[in-house]
Protein backbone atom coordinates (compact mmCIF):
# COMPACT_ATOMS: atom_id res chain seq x y z
CA UNK A 1 0.00 0.00 0.00
CA UNK A 2 2.67 2.09 1.23
CA UNK A 3 4.64 1.67 -2.50
CA UNK A 4 0.77 2.27 -4.29
CA UNK A 5 1.42 5.71 -2.60
CA UNK A 6 4.52 6.71 -3.24
CA UNK A 7 4.11 5.83 -6.81
CA UNK A 8 0.78 7.83 -6.65
CA UNK A 9 2.39 10.78 -5.90
CA UNK A 10 5.41 10.32 -8.56
CA UNK A 11 2.53 9.90 -11.53
CA UNK A 12 1.13 13.12 -10.45
CA UNK A 13 4.89 15.02 -10.98
CA UNK A 14 4.89 14.76 -14.54
CA UNK A 15 1.11 16.05 -15.03
CA UNK A 16 2.68 19.22 -12.33
CA UNK A 17 5.20 19.64 -14.28
CA UNK A 18 3.18 20.39 -17.73
CA UNK A 19 0.91 22.26 -15.78
CA UNK A 20 3.84 24.45 -14.48
CA UNK A 21 5.64 24.84 -18.44
CA UNK A 22 1.99 25.91 -19.84
CA UNK A 23 1.31 28.24 -16.69
CA UNK A 24 5.19 29.66 -17.66
CA UNK A 25 3.83 30.20 -21.00
CA UNK A 26 0.96 32.40 -19.88
CA UNK A 27 3.18 34.31 -17.81
CA UNK A 28 1.28 33.00 -14.76
CA UNK A 29 2.74 32.66 -11.73
CA UNK A 30 4.57 29.17 -10.12
CA UNK A 31 4.66 29.47 -6.76
CA UNK A 32 1.72 27.49 -5.65
CA UNK A 33 2.90 24.70 -8.48
CA UNK A 34 6.51 24.74 -7.33
CA UNK A 35 5.19 24.22 -3.45
CA UNK A 36 2.88 21.20 -4.61
CA UNK A 37 5.82 19.99 -6.57
CA UNK A 38 7.53 19.81 -3.78
CA UNK A 39 5.12 18.39 -1.14
CA UNK A 40 4.54 15.68 -3.78
CA UNK A 41 8.54 14.57 -4.01
CA UNK A 42 8.68 14.63 0.36
CA UNK A 43 5.51 12.72 0.80
CA UNK A 44 6.12 10.31 -1.81
CA UNK A 45 10.00 9.31 -0.59
CA UNK A 46 8.74 9.76 3.46
CA UNK A 47 6.04 6.97 2.15
CA UNK A 48 8.10 4.91 -0.12
CA UNK A 49 10.71 4.74 2.66
CA UNK A 50 8.27 3.60 5.29
CA UNK A 51 7.11 0.80 2.83
CA UNK A 52 10.45 -0.33 2.34
CA UNK A 53 11.01 -0.94 6.24
CA UNK A 54 7.28 -2.81 6.52
CA UNK A 55 8.61 -4.83 3.16
CA UNK A 56 11.57 -5.99 4.70
CA UNK A 57 10.33 -6.34 8.41
CA UNK A 58 7.66 -9.08 6.49
CA UNK A 59 10.14 -10.98 4.68
CA UNK A 60 12.04 -11.37 7.54
CA UNK A 61 8.79 -12.67 9.66
CA UNK A 62 8.23 -15.24 6.10
CA UNK A 63 11.81 -16.36 6.46
CA UNK A 64 11.54 -16.85 10.13
CA UNK A 65 8.35 -18.82 9.71
CA UNK A 66 9.88 -21.06 6.76
CA UNK A 67 13.08 -22.25 8.82
CA UNK A 68 10.76 -22.84 11.93
CA UNK A 69 8.20 -25.00 9.57
CA UNK A 70 11.31 -26.76 8.11
CA UNK A 71 13.58 -27.43 11.47
CA UNK A 72 9.54 -28.72 12.84
CA UNK A 73 9.37 -31.04 9.94
CA UNK A 74 13.57 -31.96 9.67
CA UNK A 75 13.48 -32.72 13.71
CA UNK A 76 10.57 -35.29 13.17
CA UNK A 77 12.26 -37.52 9.96
CA UNK A 78 11.86 -40.63 10.00
CA UNK A 79 15.25 -42.44 10.86
CA UNK A 80 15.47 -43.86 6.68
CA UNK A 81 14.88 -40.64 5.71
CA UNK A 82 18.14 -38.87 7.91
CA UNK A 83 20.01 -41.79 6.56
CA UNK A 84 19.57 -41.24 3.56
CA UNK A 85 20.33 -37.82 3.37
CA UNK A 86 23.42 -36.18 3.86
CA UNK A 87 22.97 -33.91 7.18
CA UNK A 88 24.94 -30.92 5.67
CA UNK A 89 22.64 -30.95 2.63
CA UNK A 90 19.17 -30.77 4.99
CA UNK A 91 21.17 -27.78 6.90
CA UNK A 92 21.04 -25.82 3.79
CA UNK A 93 17.50 -26.21 3.24
CA UNK A 94 17.53 -24.31 6.39
CA UNK A 95 19.74 -21.42 5.77
CA UNK A 96 20.70 -20.58 2.32
CA UNK A 97 17.30 -21.80 0.65
CA UNK A 98 15.28 -19.71 3.51
CA UNK A 99 17.49 -17.09 2.76
CA UNK A 100 16.33 -17.07 -0.96
CA UNK A 101 12.80 -17.22 -0.33
CA UNK A 102 12.52 -13.97 1.39
CA UNK A 103 13.35 -12.43 -2.14
CA UNK A 104 10.23 -14.54 -3.80
CA UNK A 105 7.92 -14.54 -0.57
CA UNK A 106 7.92 -10.82 -0.18
CA UNK A 107 10.07 -8.56 -2.50
CA UNK A 108 9.24 -10.11 -5.97
CA UNK A 109 5.28 -10.10 -5.04
CA UNK A 110 5.13 -6.44 -3.81
CA UNK A 111 7.59 -5.36 -6.70
CA UNK A 112 5.40 -7.11 -9.16
CA UNK A 113 2.29 -5.76 -7.80
CA UNK A 114 3.18 -2.19 -7.19
CA UNK A 115 5.57 -2.55 -10.81
CA UNK A 116 2.08 -3.63 -12.29
CA UNK A 117 -0.05 -1.03 -10.63
CA UNK A 118 2.48 2.12 -11.77
CA UNK A 119 3.59 0.34 -15.11
CA UNK A 120 -0.51 0.41 -16.25
CA UNK A 121 -0.99 3.33 -14.46
CA UNK A 122 1.53 5.44 -16.11
CA UNK A 123 0.54 3.52 -19.72
CA UNK A 124 -2.81 5.41 -18.96
CA UNK A 125 -1.62 8.52 -18.45
CA UNK A 126 0.46 8.66 -21.29
CA UNK A 127 -2.64 7.13 -23.79
CA UNK A 128 -4.33 10.52 -21.86
CA UNK A 129 -1.24 12.92 -23.39
CA UNK A 130 -0.93 11.14 -26.82
CA UNK A 131 -1.99 7.75 -28.09
CA UNK A 132 0.55 7.68 -30.95
CA UNK A 133 3.86 8.10 -28.85
CA UNK A 134 2.28 5.75 -26.73
CA UNK A 135 2.24 2.92 -29.47
CA UNK A 136 5.77 4.20 -30.34
CA UNK A 137 6.45 3.11 -25.99
CA UNK A 138 4.73 -0.41 -26.14
CA UNK A 139 6.52 -1.54 -29.46
CA UNK A 140 9.74 -1.20 -28.30
CA UNK A 141 8.97 -2.28 -24.88
CA UNK A 142 6.89 -5.55 -26.02
CA UNK A 143 10.41 -6.08 -28.53
CA UNK A 144 12.62 -6.00 -25.65
CA UNK A 145 10.85 -7.38 -23.28
CA UNK A 146 10.39 -10.89 -25.49
CA UNK A 147 14.64 -11.00 -25.21
CA UNK A 148 13.66 -10.81 -21.41
CA UNK A 149 11.52 -13.79 -21.29
CA UNK A 150 13.63 -15.77 -22.89
CA UNK A 151 16.83 -15.40 -20.12
CA UNK A 152 14.32 -16.01 -17.17
CA UNK A 153 14.47 -19.71 -17.38
CA UNK A 154 18.36 -19.75 -17.87
CA UNK A 155 18.09 -17.92 -14.31
CA UNK A 156 16.30 -20.90 -12.80
CA UNK A 157 18.31 -23.44 -13.46
CA UNK A 158 21.64 -21.64 -12.82
CA UNK A 159 19.77 -20.36 -9.39
CA UNK A 160 19.23 -24.29 -9.01
CA UNK A 161 22.24 -25.88 -9.42
CA UNK A 162 23.88 -22.97 -7.54
CA UNK A 163 22.02 -23.85 -4.48
CA UNK A 164 22.41 -27.79 -5.15
CA UNK A 165 26.51 -26.68 -4.62
CA UNK A 166 25.82 -25.12 -1.56
CA UNK A 167 24.61 -27.94 -0.20
CA UNK A 168 27.62 -30.05 -1.25
CA UNK A 169 29.42 -27.83 0.71
CA UNK A 170 27.75 -28.19 3.67
CA UNK A 171 27.72 -31.52 3.13
CA UNK A 172 31.65 -31.80 2.51
CA UNK A 173 32.07 -29.64 5.61
CA UNK A 174 29.65 -31.46 8.07
CA UNK A 175 31.84 -34.66 6.83
CA UNK A 176 35.28 -32.97 7.52
CA UNK A 177 34.04 -31.54 11.07
CA UNK A 178 32.17 -35.12 11.99
CA UNK A 179 35.51 -37.21 12.09
CA UNK A 180 38.29 -34.04 12.29
CA UNK A 181 40.94 -35.46 14.36
CA UNK A 182 40.82 -38.72 12.31
CA UNK A 183 41.12 -36.02 9.27
CA UNK A 184 44.13 -34.69 10.98
CA UNK A 185 45.92 -37.60 11.78
CA UNK A 186 45.16 -39.19 8.56
CA UNK A 187 46.87 -35.95 6.80
CA UNK A 188 43.86 -35.27 4.66
CA UNK A 189 42.96 -31.76 5.42
CA UNK A 190 44.16 -30.95 1.52
CA UNK A 191 41.77 -33.85 0.38
CA UNK A 192 38.90 -32.52 2.50
CA UNK A 193 39.93 -28.61 1.73
CA UNK A 194 39.73 -30.04 -2.46
CA UNK A 195 36.60 -31.69 -2.10
CA UNK A 196 34.81 -28.33 -0.37
CA UNK A 197 37.08 -26.18 -3.00
CA UNK A 198 35.45 -27.78 -5.82
CA UNK A 199 31.77 -27.65 -4.47
CA UNK A 200 32.34 -24.07 -3.49
CA UNK A 201 33.89 -23.59 -7.32
CA UNK A 202 30.40 -25.31 -9.04
CA UNK A 203 28.60 -22.95 -6.71
CA UNK A 204 30.39 -19.71 -8.09
CA UNK A 205 30.35 -21.11 -11.89
CA UNK A 206 26.52 -21.41 -11.78
CA UNK A 207 26.24 -18.27 -9.65
CA UNK A 208 27.92 -16.68 -11.85
CA UNK A 209 25.66 -18.38 -15.04
CA UNK A 210 23.03 -16.48 -12.97
CA UNK A 211 24.24 -13.55 -11.99
CA UNK A 212 25.23 -12.96 -16.14
CA UNK A 213 21.43 -13.53 -17.37
CA UNK A 214 20.70 -11.95 -14.45
CA UNK A 215 22.73 -8.47 -15.68
CA UNK A 216 21.55 -9.21 -18.73
CA UNK A 217 17.70 -8.84 -17.85
CA UNK A 218 18.34 -6.14 -15.54
CA UNK A 219 20.14 -3.88 -18.04
CA UNK A 220 17.33 -4.54 -20.75
CA UNK A 221 15.02 -2.30 -18.82
CA UNK A 222 16.90 0.63 -18.98
CA UNK A 223 17.54 -0.30 -22.43
CA UNK A 224 13.81 -0.81 -23.34
CA UNK A 225 13.05 3.13 -22.56
CA UNK A 226 16.53 4.35 -24.05
CA UNK A 227 15.04 3.28 -27.18
CA UNK A 228 11.68 4.33 -26.23
CA UNK A 229 12.86 7.99 -25.40
CA UNK A 230 14.65 7.81 -28.65
CA UNK A 231 11.92 7.05 -30.60
CA UNK A 232 9.46 9.25 -28.41
CA UNK A 233 12.02 12.27 -29.61
CA UNK A 234 11.88 11.56 -32.76
CA UNK A 235 8.06 10.98 -32.89
CA UNK A 236 7.57 13.28 -30.78
CA UNK A 237 9.64 16.26 -32.25
CA UNK A 238 7.52 15.63 -36.07
CA UNK A 239 4.56 16.19 -33.73
CA UNK A 240 5.68 19.11 -31.96
CA UNK A 241 7.17 20.84 -35.49
CA UNK A 242 3.52 20.23 -37.04
CA UNK A 243 1.71 22.16 -34.32
CA UNK A 244 -0.08 18.34 -33.50
CA UNK A 245 0.83 18.39 -30.06
CA UNK A 246 2.40 21.49 -27.56
CA UNK A 247 6.18 21.01 -26.30
CA UNK A 248 4.58 20.73 -22.77
CA UNK A 249 2.69 17.16 -23.38
CA UNK A 250 5.84 15.83 -25.52
CA UNK A 251 7.87 16.95 -22.33
CA UNK A 252 5.43 15.26 -19.88
CA UNK A 253 5.50 12.42 -22.22
CA UNK A 254 8.99 12.15 -21.62
CA UNK A 255 8.85 12.25 -17.70
CA UNK A 256 6.68 9.71 -17.81
CA UNK A 257 8.71 7.87 -19.86
CA UNK A 258 11.37 7.58 -17.35
CA UNK A 259 9.28 7.48 -14.55
CA UNK A 260 8.39 4.47 -16.66
CA UNK A 261 11.73 3.29 -16.10
CA UNK A 262 11.43 2.07 -12.33
CA UNK A 263 8.31 -0.14 -12.38
CA UNK A 264 9.43 -1.96 -15.59
CA UNK A 265 12.83 -2.56 -13.56
CA UNK A 266 10.48 -3.93 -10.66
CA UNK A 267 8.53 -5.93 -12.97
CA UNK A 268 12.28 -7.25 -13.90
CA UNK A 269 13.80 -7.78 -11.10
CA UNK A 270 10.27 -9.57 -9.81
CA UNK A 271 10.82 -11.82 -12.27
CA UNK A 272 14.66 -12.40 -11.81
CA UNK A 273 13.51 -13.03 -7.94
CA UNK A 274 11.13 -14.95 -8.40
CA UNK A 275 13.14 -17.89 -11.26
CA UNK A 276 16.10 -17.52 -7.86
CA UNK A 277 13.51 -18.09 -5.53
CA UNK A 278 11.90 -20.82 -7.24
CA UNK A 279 14.71 -22.68 -6.96
CA UNK A 280 14.85 -22.76 -3.34
CA UNK A 281 10.79 -23.18 -3.09
CA UNK A 282 11.34 -26.08 -5.10
CA UNK A 283 14.33 -27.68 -2.80
CA UNK A 284 12.39 -26.57 0.70
CA UNK A 285 8.96 -28.41 -0.75
CA UNK A 286 11.06 -31.63 -1.14
CA UNK A 287 11.51 -31.61 2.53
CA UNK A 288 7.48 -31.42 2.58
CA UNK A 289 7.33 -34.59 0.80
CA UNK A 290 10.01 -36.62 3.06
CA UNK A 291 8.51 -39.46 5.61
CA UNK A 292 8.11 -38.02 9.27
CA UNK A 293 7.08 -38.86 12.30
CA UNK A 294 3.67 -37.83 13.66
CA UNK A 295 3.88 -34.92 16.08
CA UNK A 296 4.64 -36.72 19.54
CA UNK A 297 3.79 -33.02 21.52
CA UNK A 298 6.38 -31.14 23.18
CA UNK A 299 9.89 -33.07 24.05
CA UNK A 300 11.05 -30.58 26.77
CA UNK A 301 8.23 -32.22 29.34
CA UNK A 302 8.55 -35.70 28.66
CA UNK A 303 6.05 -37.91 31.28
CA UNK A 304 7.38 -38.59 34.47
CA UNK A 305 7.97 -42.04 35.01
CA UNK A 306 5.90 -42.08 38.43
CA UNK A 307 2.85 -41.34 35.95
CA UNK A 308 3.39 -44.18 33.58
CA UNK A 309 2.71 -47.64 34.33
CA UNK A 310 5.03 -48.80 37.06
CA UNK A 311 7.41 -51.48 37.08
CA UNK A 312 9.46 -53.13 34.67
CA UNK A 313 8.27 -53.44 30.62
CA UNK A 314 8.30 -57.03 28.91
CA UNK A 315 9.44 -57.40 25.61
CA UNK A 316 8.48 -60.27 23.03
CA UNK A 317 9.40 -60.51 19.43
CA UNK A 318 6.84 -62.97 16.87
CA UNK A 319 8.48 -63.49 14.25
CA UNK A 320 9.81 -60.52 12.98
CA UNK A 321 11.34 -59.53 9.28
CA UNK A 322 12.97 -56.48 8.66
CA UNK A 323 14.46 -54.43 5.75
CA UNK A 324 15.45 -51.04 5.04
CA UNK A 325 14.38 -50.63 1.62
CA UNK A 326 12.23 -52.88 -0.27
CA UNK A 327 14.87 -54.64 -2.45
CA UNK A 328 17.66 -54.73 0.35
CA UNK A 329 18.22 -58.12 1.32
CA UNK A 330 16.87 -58.62 5.06
CA UNK A 331 18.07 -57.60 8.18
CA UNK A 332 15.78 -60.05 10.66
CA UNK A 333 14.38 -63.11 9.54
CA UNK A 334 11.77 -64.44 11.82
CA UNK A 335 13.27 -63.15 14.43
CA UNK A 336 11.38 -64.33 17.92
CA UNK A 337 12.40 -64.18 21.94
CA UNK A 338 10.56 -63.05 24.84
CA UNK A 339 12.14 -61.12 27.90
CA UNK A 340 9.87 -61.15 31.41
CA UNK A 341 10.34 -58.04 33.07
CA UNK A 342 13.14 -57.56 35.34
CA UNK A 343 16.36 -59.08 34.49
CA UNK A 344 19.49 -58.46 32.01
CA UNK A 345 19.18 -59.63 28.87
CA UNK A 346 22.08 -59.85 26.86
CA UNK A 347 22.42 -59.99 22.87
CA UNK A 348 25.18 -61.73 21.21
CA UNK A 349 26.77 -62.74 17.50
CA UNK A 350 29.22 -61.89 15.12
CA UNK A 351 28.94 -58.43 13.51
CA UNK A 352 25.91 -57.91 11.22
CA UNK A 353 23.86 -60.13 13.16
CA UNK A 354 21.01 -58.06 13.51
CA UNK A 355 21.71 -57.08 17.67
CA UNK A 356 21.45 -53.19 17.47
CA UNK A 357 18.64 -53.69 14.56
CA UNK A 358 16.54 -55.27 17.44
CA UNK A 359 16.92 -51.83 19.49
CA UNK A 360 15.88 -49.74 16.52
CA UNK A 361 12.57 -51.81 16.02
CA UNK A 362 11.54 -51.52 19.54
CA UNK A 363 12.52 -47.74 19.74
CA UNK A 364 10.41 -47.76 16.34
CA UNK A 365 13.02 -45.81 14.69
CA UNK A 366 12.27 -48.31 11.90
CA UNK A 367 8.79 -49.87 11.61
CA UNK A 368 8.86 -54.07 11.11
CA UNK A 369 8.64 -55.06 7.44
CA UNK A 370 6.67 -58.78 8.85
CA UNK A 371 5.20 -60.11 12.31
CA UNK A 372 5.11 -58.39 15.50
CA UNK A 373 6.88 -56.07 18.12
CA UNK A 374 5.39 -56.16 21.68
CA UNK A 375 6.29 -53.98 25.02
CA UNK A 376 3.96 -55.22 27.77
CA UNK A 377 1.87 -57.53 25.38
CA UNK A 378 0.72 -54.35 22.82
CA UNK A 379 1.86 -53.68 19.60
CA UNK A 380 4.41 -50.84 19.69
CA UNK A 381 2.83 -49.59 16.68
CA UNK A 382 -0.24 -49.09 18.82
CA UNK A 383 1.51 -46.98 21.34
CA UNK A 384 1.82 -43.67 21.26
CA UNK A 385 5.23 -42.42 20.49
CA UNK A 386 5.59 -40.00 23.09
CA UNK A 387 4.81 -43.09 25.66
CA UNK A 388 7.00 -45.98 24.30
CA UNK A 389 9.86 -43.35 24.70
CA UNK A 390 9.09 -42.05 27.57
CA UNK A 391 9.48 -45.41 29.12
CA UNK A 392 12.70 -46.29 27.23
CA UNK A 393 16.03 -45.80 28.25
CA UNK A 394 18.40 -45.95 25.43
CA UNK A 395 22.39 -45.86 25.16
CA UNK A 396 23.70 -45.31 21.61
CA UNK A 397 26.55 -47.34 20.28
CA UNK A 398 28.46 -44.35 19.82
CA UNK A 399 27.24 -42.33 23.25
CA UNK A 400 26.93 -39.06 21.82
CA UNK A 401 27.40 -35.78 23.80
CA UNK A 402 25.74 -32.66 22.87
CA UNK A 403 27.65 -29.49 22.26
CA UNK A 404 26.89 -27.74 25.60
CA UNK A 405 27.04 -28.41 29.42
CA UNK A 406 27.55 -31.59 31.28
CA UNK A 407 24.41 -30.64 33.22
CA UNK A 408 22.53 -30.15 30.16
CA UNK A 409 23.52 -33.32 28.43
CA UNK A 410 22.41 -35.24 31.38
CA UNK A 411 19.15 -33.83 32.13
CA UNK A 412 18.56 -33.97 27.96
CA UNK A 413 16.09 -36.83 28.56
CA UNK A 414 14.77 -35.61 31.74
CA UNK A 415 14.81 -31.87 31.96
CA UNK A 416 12.76 -32.52 35.45
CA UNK A 417 15.40 -34.23 37.33
CA UNK A 418 16.29 -32.31 40.40
CA UNK A 419 19.64 -32.08 41.72
CA UNK A 420 19.68 -34.91 44.17
CA UNK A 421 18.67 -37.06 41.50
CA UNK A 422 21.60 -35.61 39.21
CA UNK A 423 24.22 -36.63 42.11
CA UNK A 424 22.55 -39.77 42.52
CA UNK A 425 23.26 -40.46 39.10
CA UNK A 426 26.63 -38.86 38.75
CA UNK A 427 27.65 -41.55 41.95
CA UNK A 428 26.05 -43.89 40.07
CA UNK A 429 28.43 -44.01 36.58
CA UNK A 430 31.24 -43.20 38.86
CA UNK A 431 31.29 -39.21 37.44
CA UNK A 432 31.70 -37.09 40.57
CA UNK A 433 34.61 -37.22 40.56
CA UNK A 434 35.15 -35.75 37.13
CA UNK A 435 32.66 -32.97 38.50
CA UNK A 436 35.12 -32.22 40.91
CA UNK A 437 37.43 -31.46 38.76
CA UNK A 438 35.79 -29.70 36.03
CA UNK A 439 36.21 -25.63 36.15
CA UNK A 440 32.63 -25.09 36.62
CA UNK A 441 31.47 -28.23 37.62
CA UNK A 442 28.43 -29.36 36.14
CA UNK A 443 28.44 -26.04 34.46
CA UNK A 444 31.21 -26.67 32.31
CA UNK A 445 31.21 -26.93 28.09
CA UNK A 446 31.94 -30.26 27.08
CA UNK A 447 32.80 -29.07 24.18
CA UNK A 448 31.60 -30.22 20.34
CA UNK A 449 30.53 -33.66 20.61
CA UNK A 450 31.78 -34.11 24.21
CA UNK A 451 35.55 -33.52 22.07
CA UNK A 452 36.52 -32.32 26.05
CA UNK A 453 35.87 -35.69 27.51
CA UNK A 454 37.37 -39.02 27.52
CA UNK A 455 35.71 -41.53 25.18
CA UNK A 456 35.12 -43.70 28.82
CA UNK A 457 33.17 -40.40 30.21
CA UNK A 458 31.25 -39.99 27.45
CA UNK A 459 29.43 -43.40 27.80
CA UNK A 460 29.54 -42.64 31.28
CA UNK A 461 27.20 -39.44 30.82
CA UNK A 462 25.20 -41.08 27.95
CA UNK A 463 24.55 -43.73 31.17
CA UNK A 464 23.99 -41.63 33.58
CA UNK A 465 21.64 -39.58 30.98
CA UNK A 466 19.63 -42.66 30.65
CA UNK A 467 19.18 -43.60 34.54
CA UNK A 468 18.20 -40.28 34.93
CA UNK A 469 15.19 -40.29 32.74
CA UNK A 470 13.94 -43.40 35.35
CA UNK A 471 13.02 -45.75 32.69
CA UNK A 472 11.31 -49.20 32.41
CA UNK A 473 13.32 -50.29 29.80
CA UNK A 474 16.53 -49.82 29.36
CA UNK A 475 18.61 -50.48 26.25
CA UNK A 476 22.34 -50.63 26.06
CA UNK A 477 23.68 -51.13 23.01
CA UNK A 478 27.78 -51.39 23.61
CA UNK A 479 27.67 -48.69 26.07
CA UNK A 480 30.67 -50.20 28.34
CA UNK A 481 32.58 -51.18 25.10
CA UNK A 482 35.36 -47.48 26.16
CA UNK A 483 35.52 -47.96 29.88
CA UNK A 484 38.35 -49.21 31.54
CA UNK A 485 38.09 -52.92 34.19
CA UNK A 486 37.88 -51.16 37.25
CA UNK A 487 34.58 -48.77 35.98
CA UNK A 488 33.30 -51.14 33.77
CA UNK A 489 33.23 -53.56 36.85
CA UNK A 490 31.28 -50.20 39.01
CA UNK A 491 29.05 -49.89 36.03
CA UNK A 492 27.87 -53.72 36.18
CA UNK A 493 27.03 -53.68 39.61
CA UNK A 494 24.82 -50.84 39.03
CA UNK A 495 23.04 -51.91 36.09
CA UNK A 496 22.83 -55.26 38.39
CA UNK A 497 21.13 -53.09 40.89
CA UNK A 498 19.06 -50.82 37.95
CA UNK A 499 17.63 -54.85 36.73
CA UNK A 500 15.91 -55.53 39.76
CA UNK A 501 13.42 -52.71 38.85
CA UNK A 502 14.11 -52.25 35.16
CA UNK A 503 14.14 -54.61 32.37
CA UNK A 504 17.59 -54.10 30.92
CA UNK A 505 18.85 -55.35 27.48
CA UNK A 506 21.99 -55.18 26.29
CA UNK A 507 24.03 -55.63 23.22
CA UNK A 508 27.59 -56.71 24.12
CA UNK A 509 31.03 -58.12 22.63
CA UNK A 510 32.14 -58.27 26.26
CA UNK A 511 32.52 -61.62 28.12
CA UNK A 512 32.50 -60.04 31.38
CA UNK A 513 28.95 -57.90 30.42
CA UNK A 514 27.26 -61.31 29.22
CA UNK A 515 28.51 -64.01 31.82
CA UNK A 516 26.13 -61.75 34.48
CA UNK A 517 23.38 -61.53 32.31
CA UNK A 518 19.81 -63.76 33.18
CA UNK A 519 19.39 -64.76 29.73
CA UNK A 520 21.49 -64.53 26.60
CA UNK A 521 20.11 -64.02 22.94
CA UNK A 522 22.46 -65.63 20.61
CA UNK A 523 21.98 -64.10 17.03
CA UNK A 524 23.98 -64.87 13.37
CA UNK A 525 22.78 -63.68 10.11
CA UNK A 526 19.63 -62.06 11.19
CA UNK A 527 18.44 -64.97 12.79
CA UNK A 528 17.87 -66.11 16.61
CA UNK A 529 20.40 -68.87 16.96
CA UNK A 530 19.78 -69.86 20.54
CA UNK A 531 18.72 -68.70 24.03
CA UNK A 532 19.66 -69.79 27.42
CA UNK A 533 22.16 -68.58 30.37
CA UNK A 534 25.67 -68.28 29.66
CA UNK A 535 26.62 -71.94 31.41
CA UNK A 536 24.31 -73.53 29.25
CA UNK A 537 25.25 -71.73 26.03
CA UNK A 538 28.96 -72.24 26.99
CA UNK A 539 27.72 -76.30 26.99
CA UNK A 540 24.69 -76.61 24.22
CA UNK A 541 25.26 -73.96 21.64
CA UNK A 542 28.93 -74.21 19.40
CA UNK A 543 28.43 -70.92 17.93
CA UNK A 544 28.24 -69.45 21.71
CA UNK A 545 31.15 -71.11 22.74
CA UNK A 546 33.04 -69.96 19.66
CA UNK A 547 32.58 -66.56 20.47
CA UNK A 548 33.19 -66.66 24.60
CA UNK A 549 36.56 -68.73 22.96
CA UNK A 550 37.74 -65.94 20.53
CA UNK A 551 38.22 -62.20 20.66
CA UNK A 552 34.06 -61.35 19.91
CA UNK A 553 33.58 -61.41 23.26
CA UNK A 554 36.79 -59.85 24.51
CA UNK A 555 37.43 -60.71 28.50
CA UNK A 556 37.53 -57.73 30.96
CA UNK A 557 41.38 -56.94 31.66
Amino acid sequence: MCALVGAAGALLQPLATKALVDRMASGGTITGILIGLTVLVVMGTAVEAFGAYVLERTAESVVLAARRTVVGRLLRLRIAEFERIPPGDLMSRVTSDTTLLRAVSTQAVVSAATGAVAFVAAIVMMAFLDAVLLGVTLGVVVLVGGAVALVMPRIARATERSQRAVGEISVALERAFGAFRTVKASGAEGRETARVEAAARRAWRHGVKSAKWEAAAGSADELAVQLAFLAVLAVGGARVASGEIPVSTLIAFLLYLFYLMEPVSRLVDAASSYQEGSAAISRIAAVERLATEPVIGRQDTPPRQEAAVPGPASVRFEDVSFRYRPGLPYVHHQVSFDVPGTGTTAFVGPSGAGKSTVFALIERFHEVTGGRVLVDGKDVQDWSLAELRSAIGYVEQDAPVLAGTLRENLVFAAPGATDDDIRDALARTKLDALVERLPHGLDTPVGHRGSKLSGGERQRVAIARALLRRPRLLLLDEATSQLDAVNELALRDVLTEVARETTVLVVAHRLSTVTGADRIVVMDAGRVHAIGTHEELVDEDPLYAQLAATQLLTPAR
